[in-house]
């Protein structure tokens, strides 16, 4: 496995842990408040790290290195950013955490979007025979 895909499946273990204790701990306490934070984190940090460092690794002989770390470091930087902003945001009210959220946003919408380059670059690349 490629050391990316690597990085993208430890971020994603990471973030599921975190996630199912989050979970836990709103189950128990019976507060649901930051229930989008959580599902976000498990979505962006959990499945969407997972599915691209799977992508990576299906891809290893074909891939862009320097294109898959990029991915990595842009989705990463979004998820931290937007994730903990989100829950601050849904936790106090105060609109001042909406513009760390935007940025978080976007840096994870450009984290996307070099993945659907890396998805369209394997897509079209030329091949022996298939």
């Amino acid at each position: 496995m490629p050391r990316v895909s690597a990085a993208f499946f430890a971020t994603g273990v990471v973030c599921v842990l975190i996630g199912m204790l989050w979970g836990m701990h709103m189950g128990m306490t019976d507060d649901f408040t930051l229930a989008p934070a959580h599902a976000h984190l498990n979505l962006v940090g959990w499945v969407t790290m997972a599915l691209y460092g799977t992508f990576y690794a299906l891809t290893r002989g074909t891939m862009s290195v320097r294109l898959a770390w990029m991915n990595y470091f842009i989705s990463l930087i979004g998820g931290i950013t937007m994730i903990p902003a989100l829950a601050l945001y849904l936790s106090s009210n105060d609109s001042k955490f909406i513009p760390v959220m935007v940025v978080g946003e976007v840096l994870t919408v450009i984290g996307m979007l070099i993945f659907a380059l890396a998805v369209f670059r394997e897509l079209f690349r030329s091949r022996a025979s298939d």
